[in-house]
Order: C-alpha cells, then sequence, then structure tokens
C-alpha cells in the first residue's frame, strides 16, 4: 500500500512538473493582451442627420459598440446563465464546470467547459483548431486576462465582439439586425433568444432555423429561472411572449428617414480620405440634414412623381410569370421564384396576378397577402382589364402588376419612369438641409441632384436679368414681346426663331410682368441688349460654369446644363443678398469615442462667403422674383400664405425639362424633374405643372414653424413712382418700382435724348 501510495505520488509530481514545464515554455509565447486593453471594435461607418438620426451605415460588420454600464441586467443575465454562471466567482477557469464537463463526456452526453474569459481569448487570439494544445493555451490567455482586466471589463468585450449571425457582431447589433430595436429596449424572450446565438449562430439562427432557436430560448429561460434571474410570472411571460423579427429581405438596417443619397454622398467623401478603414473605425459622419426637412422631401418627390405617372395612364403590367394551374392559392410555394426580379419599392408592392376579369383581379402580394381588388381600386388600369386589349397590356393570370396600400384598401398602381429630386439649402450658411437624388434609391443610384447636367430652361432668366440690370436695365424698363427672327446667314446656317411658352405676342411689356409670365422673347432681346459673352461672364458670380453655357443668344432660353445642385446655390445668392456661398452638408465627424476628428466652423463659412453681386441687385431681383408667385407663372404658390416667397419656373424645349427654384430669407428649395434618357414629359407639362407642386408640398412642411422674414432695402435703393404702361418716372402714379439710386427710369422729356433714344432701339 505504500509502495502504491508512493507511484501514485510520484506520477502526480510528474504531472505536476511537466505541467509547470509546459506553461514555462508556452506563456512567454502568449500574444500581448494590449489589444484588450486598447480595444478597437471594427465599427462601421456611420452616416447620421444633425439630430442624430441614423441616415446610412457602411461596413462588413455589424457592430454597435455598448458601455457595460449601458448593458441592460436582463442582458447580462441572458447571457451569464446561457455560458457561464459562475463568471464573477472563478478566475477565468471553471473547474468545477470542468469536472462536470468531463464527467459528462465519460457518459457520452458531449458538453464544453468554456467560460466567457476562455470565450474572449479564442475570438481574439486563437484559431477554432480542435487541439489540446490549443486549449492548453486558451486556459493560460483566460488567466493572464484575468490578471489585467476586471470582470466587467471582460464582459464588456465579449459582448460586443462575439459573432451573433446575420454579420451582427456584439448584443447591441444583434438587437438591431433580429428585433429592430435598441439593446436597451430588448424583453425578457429577446434576450434568452439574442443569449442562444454564441452557442452556434447559424444553427440558433431564429431567422434561418427558428425552431432550434426557439428551444435554446426555453432552454436559457429554463436557466435564468433556475439561477433566479427572474421569477416565475416572469419566466412564464417570456415562454408565452410571441417574438417579432424584422423583416430580413434585406440586411440593412431599417432606417427612420429616407437619405440614401445623401449617405451616399458622404460615404463617398469619407472613403476619399480613409479609404477602406473609414469603414471599420467607427467614424460617425454628422451632416447638415434636418431629418424633419428630408421626410419632408422624400414625400413631396415621391407623391408629385406618382400623381404625374398616374395623369399619365396604366402602361400595362411589368411582366408575367408561369403559374402552376394546380397550385392553390393559399399554397404558393412559387412565391419567391415569382418575386426575384420585382423588389418592393417603399409602398408600391409587386403582386402576381391569380385570375382577373373586368369587375375583380385576385392577387399575391409580395408580403404574403391575398387580396381581391374590385371597384374604384381598378380604375387605374381600366383599359388593361379589356379582353381586346394586347396581350402586353392586359391584365391576366401570371401578369405582375404593382399596389399600394392607401386608407381604402390595396389599390392598383405603377412603378413610374421618370424622375426627379430636391434640394433645399440654407441660403445664409450653404448648409444643405434636405436633398432627394431620385424616386427610389434601389432602383436609381444617380443622383440627379448632384450629377444631372439638365438644361434649366427659364428658371435661368432671373441671372440674365440681374447682368441686365449692371447694365442699366429696372424692373420697369419696356421690352417688346414681339416675333424675333434672325435669319440663316447670321445663325451659322440655320435661322433661328423663338417663341413664348404660350405661344403668344403680347407687345411692349416691363421687365417685370416679362419675368412673372416668362416671356421668351423679352429675355432674348436683354440678352442681346447687353451682349452673350457679358452675361457669360457674369453668372460665373453664381457659381456656374461658363464651358457649360455657351455665349449665344439661346442662353436666354436657359439651353446651357447646370444641376439642381448648381441651381439652389445660385439662387441663394439672391436669397442671402448678394453672397455666394459654397454648399456643405457635413458638419462634424467624430470617432468611436465620440471625440471629434473633423468639423465645419463658423469661419470656414465666412470665409466661403463671398459677396458676389450688388446686394442692390439682389434686392430688385427679388422683387421681381415675388412677383412670378403674385401674379406670374408660379401663382399655385400663393396657396402657401406667405409674403417672403420668391421664385421661378423653368420648360424647356418641347417640355424635356420642367424646374420650380423657390426661396425665402432661410431656405432655398430646388426640384427638377424629367426623363433620364430626354424626352418630352407631355404637353403642359412645365415647371408651374411638373415641379412647382412638389416644392409647394415641401416648403409647407418645411416653413410651417418658421416666421415670416421681409425684406427691407439696402442702401441706395429707391421707390419711385412709375407709369405702368410707358416704364416711365410719373410723380403723380399711384404705383412705384425699385431702382438704383443712380439708374432711375427716365421721364419723357429724358427720353428723347440720344443715348436713351439708343438704349429704346437695341430692345424694341
Amino acid at each position: 500500500m505504500v509502495y502504491g501510495s508512493g507511484i501514485t505520488a510520484g506520477l502526480m509530481i510528474i504531472a505536476v512538473l511537466v505541467g509547470l514545464f509546459i506553461v514555462a515554455v508556452q506563456y512567454p509565447l502568449l500574444p500581448n493582451i494590449d489589444i484588450l486593453t486598447n480595444y478597437q471594435p471594427k465599427i462601421p461607418l456611420r452616416i447620421v442627420s444633425r439630430e442624430g438620426i441614423l441616415l446610412g451605415e457602411f461596413g462588413e460588420e455589424r457592430r454597435s459598440f455598448v458601455k457595460i454600464e449601458d448593458v441592460p441586467v436582463v442582458m447580462k443575465n441572458a447571457i451569464l446563465a446561457a455560458e457561464d454562471t459562475r463568471f464573477y466567482e472563478h478566475a477565468g477557469v471553471d473547474y468545477i464546470g470542468v469536472l462536470r464537463s468531463v464527467l459528462a463526456n465519460l457518459r457520452g452526453n458531449k458538453q464544453g467547459a468554456s467560460t466567457i474569459t476562455m470565450q474572449v481569448a479564442r475570438n481574439f487570439f486563437l484559431t477554432l483548431e480542435q487541439s489540446y494544445i490549443r486549449k492548453f493555451r486558451e486556459i493560460l490567455l483566460a488567466k493572464k486576462i484575468e490578471a489585467h482586466l476586471t470582470k466587467d471589463q471582460i464582459l464588456e468585450l465579449y459582448i460586443n465582439q462575439i459573432f451573433l449571425g446575420q454579420r451582427a457582431h456584439g448584443f447591441a447589433a444583434a438587437a438591431r439586425i433580429y428585433f429592430d430595436k435598441p439593446l436597451d429596449q430588448i424583453t425578457v424572450a429577446e434576450a434568452a433568444m439574442l443569449a442562444g446565438l454564441p452557442k452556434s449562430p447559424s444553427r440558433y439562427n431564429p431567422v434561418v432555423n427558428p425552431e432550434r432557436a426557439v428551444l435554446r430560448q426555453k432552454y436559457i429561460l429554463g436557466r435564468m429561472h433556475a439561477f433566479h434571474f427572474i421569477d416565475d410570472a416572469t419566466y412564464q411571460a417570456a415562454l408565452n411572449e410571441k417574438l417579432v423579427l424584422r423583416a430580413h429581405g434585406s440586411q440593412k438596417p431599417r432606417l427612420s428617414q429616407h437619405a440614401e443619397y445623401v449617405a451616399e454622398m458622404a460615404r463617398r467623401k469619407i472613403y476619399e480620405v480613409y479609404g477602406a478603414e473609414a469603414y471599420t473605425r467607427g467614424l460617425t459622419v454628422w451632416t447638415t440634414i434636418s431629418a424633419d426637412y428630408q421626410a419632408a422631401a422624400y414625400q413631396s418627390v415621391r407623391q408629385g412623381v406618382i400623381d404625374y405617372d398616374f395623369r399619365h395612364g396604366y402602361r400595362g403590367p411589368e411582366g408575367f410569370v408561369a403559374l402552376p394551374e394546380n397550385t392553390s392559392e393559399n399554397d404558393l410555394t412559387v412565391a419567391d421564384r415569382i418575386f426575384a426580379n420585382y423588389p418592393d419599392y417603399e409602398n408600391l408592392l409587386p403582386a402576381a396576378v391569380l385570375s382577373a376579369d373586368p369587375k375583380e383581379v385576385r392577387v399575391l402580394i409580395s408580403n404574403g397577402v391575398i387580396t381581391t381588388l374590385s371597384g374604384a381600386r381598378l380604375d387605374f388600369a381600366r383599359k388593361s382589364l379589356n379582353p381586346k386589349a394586347p396581350d402586353s397590356e392586359r391584365i391576366r393570370r401570371g401578369a405582375i402588376i404593382r399596389v399600394s396600400q392607401t386608407k381604402n384598401g390595396w389599390t392598383v398602381a405603377q412603378l413610374p419612369q421618370v424622375e426627379a429630386s430636391l434640394v433645399a439649402l440654407n441660403p445664409q450658411t450653404g448648409a444643405l438641409l434636405a436633398l432627394v437624388g431620385g424616386f427610389d434609391f434601389g432602383r436609381n443610384q444617380f443622383n440627379h441632384a448632384i450629377q444631372a447636367m439638365r438644361q434649366p430652361g427659364s428658371s435661368f432668366k432671373p441671372f440674365i436679368y440681374s447682368a441686365a440690370l449692371e447694365k442699366g436695365f429696372s424692373p420697369a424698363t419696356i421690352v417688346n414681346d414681339g416675333p424675333f427672327f434672325i435669319p440663316a446667314e447670321e445663325a451659322g446656317g440655320v435661322a433661328w426663331e423663338p417663341h413664348n411658352y404660350d405661344e403668344k405676342f403680347d407687345g411692349p411689356m416691363r421687365l417685370r410682368t416679362a419675368l412673372a409670365r416668362s416671356k421668351n422673347l423679352v429675355m432674348v432681346r436683354v440678352l442681346q441688349s447687353i451682349s452673350p459673352q457679358y452675361a457669360q461672364d457674369y453668372i460665373t458670380r453664381f457659381g456656374f460654369s461658363a464651358s457649360q453655357h455657351p455665349p449665344y443668344l439661346t442662353m436666354a432660353l436657359g439651353a446651357g446644363s447646370a444641376t439642381p445642385m448648381q441651381m439652389a446655390s445660385a439662387y441663394g445668392v439672391f436669397a442671402n443678398g448678394g453672397y455666394y456661398i459654397t454648399p456643405y452638408f457635413i458638419d462634424l465627424i467624430t470617432d468611436a469615442h465620440g471625440e471629434i476628428v473633423q468639423s465645419h466652423s463658423t469661419s470656414m463659412i465666412e470665409e466661403s462667403k463671398v459677396l458676389t453681386i450688388d446686394p442692390r441687385n439682389a434686392f430688385v431681383i427679388n422683387s421681381m422674383l415675388q412677383s412670378v408667385v403674385t401674379e406670374g407663372t408660379a401663382q399655385r404658390a400663393r396657396v402657401l400664405q406667405r409674403s417672403d416667397i420668391a421664385g421661378k419656373t423653368g420648360t424647356t424645349n418641347n417640355f424635356m425639362d420642367a424646374w420650380f427654384c423657390g426661396y425665402n430669407a432661410n431656405i432655398v428649395g430646388v426640384v427638377w424633374t424629367g426623363f433620364d434618357q430626354p424626352r418630352s414629359l407631355g404637353k403642359g407639362e412645365g415647371g408651374s405643372t411638373a415641379a412647382l407642386p412638389m416644392w409647394i408640398q415641401f416648403m409647407k412642411d418645411a416653413m410651417k414653424e418658421t416666421p415670416e422674414t421681409p425684406r427691407e432695402p439696402p442702401p441706395n435703393v429707391v421707390s419711385v413712382p412709375v407709369d405702368l404702361q410707358t416704364g416711365l418716372r410719373d410723380d403723380g402714379s399711384p404705383n412705384h418700382e425699385w431702382f438704383y439710386y443712380e439708374f432711375q427710369p427716365p421721364t419723357e422729356q429724358e427720353l428723347m435724348s440720344p443715348s436713351q433714344m439708343d438704349f429704346f432701339d437695341k430692345i424694341f
């Protein structure tokens, strides 16, 4: 017995010595754990509004870093119950758990014994190799980590680093991905579901394997109850709670604001500076975008485009698919195949027609709803229900149509082909307030607001009139609205004979009236008088490129090219009293710790602010543009019941492009609409019809809490009585007009002077 005991003791000593030798060999080879003490998680790039509302997120890993003190107790308890109930008691290795695991394995019930600390060691430093050496290194690393970090620090690392499926790293990201809510709002049942993911993110993924996920969740709830983390009532309520998962058609987070075009603009800017690192270092880009303005812009553009599309009728189904004749309507297993090539676009959902006749249409919608459309809900597509309609346009079984949810139920709709954009900025600072680059970013990523160089049409006239004021013209100057013709030999081989939008000639009229009524022939004569070369040089003061506006008389009709963003910043000069301010949309960039990396300071705004036209000029043009609203082509805007708004409609030749550019002292809004491949919008679809309604709807929301801001005339601008018929000074007239002090209108006697007669001949 003594001899046997000695052998046992000797073996134990040898085992201890071997263990110490292995430790002595392996411990120096362990990696430095500075990566843990200076943890820098891969946090995606986030783009937010000026209020901090998420506009976009970019990065391979979905992760939201959360401090341990901000993790809800229910989440901590669920993790401990699932992974390591003795976490706060052991020193990195749970020897009781190891013994229990060994006994279970001997009975054939495979069981692990990794603690949370060991999992942190494995996730940060080791491979998934199954070997005793790797396991031993894992234990040594766990002991080393416990010697340098507190328990809360270790748990914080685990909570933020662990992979949980669906590209989610960390429990805060998983709460967003799976339940579309912040971590501090999850329920006990949801916490248990999330806590079940680390064991096997694929096997227990509630999206991919809901049955297994629920079994794992119930097991964890049972452990939470057994370890007194939850009481009986909470346990029963959690077992009975029906979990609602976020729709996972896309792994992108659901955003409360539609600002995809702005988010993409910001992403490109940040990538230019930081490269691929931009997607991992946790930068947050604080834009100048107002969440309320952005929501208003998105809704106004979307509704405006749909209204335009509705005016031009139904074009027929988007396509056709083969539906098995023997397939039950309630058992359409081919649904995924049906809608594979027909994505949802917000509230315009694809639907497969199951049956159709002139009175009712039964459809399967992409969201799984089966419904019958009848009566007024079919009116839009009535012609396509006619049995005599062409096959390509007829709604029949297998047709793919669009439907939209309205207050009266589902109704036939259509995916528009036309595009539109809206830009809104603060003319005092240049800060971008809202931007919509197209009807739907998911369908067309081309940003029309900053990339679409289109003819501005009549919306360009104010800049030519501004140039004319500097040459001695005034709002009261009389110019003939009569036929204008340049023969072929003078026009480069092709005769040129411009026309007015209304195809009418109204004879001599004041420039104020001509601008209000958008008279092309008056504009051409004014440009001819001041010379296209002078105008081309002058418009560069508004930020336009001279090369995009050749010095020809066609410039008077807006035949050059400009983007909506350029038009917005240019109109800002009239709105702020003569200053060109470079637009900007990134206000602040912060790192993962909230420290400021870069900011757009007040001094930077002031440095970009350049007095580019005479404040008197800006005031007089503003006054003329107000007349466009009160008595001209933009009279629809009077519905806003504000006296401080001004603007100009724009319609190009053959109704290719429609614009409205309008503003007050606090906000400039520009709307454009047209087709990507330029073609006519249709007769009558000019700026006042196709663009102005979107601007009105947006400004109604944007200005609803903003008081009117009347403008005071700058020094040396005078109000002079004039005769509205002749444009001459008439001290007895009750009608007044604004003039530069040195450019007051002539009297009838002064008009007879040679210089005045020469001037008059040029424009009349």
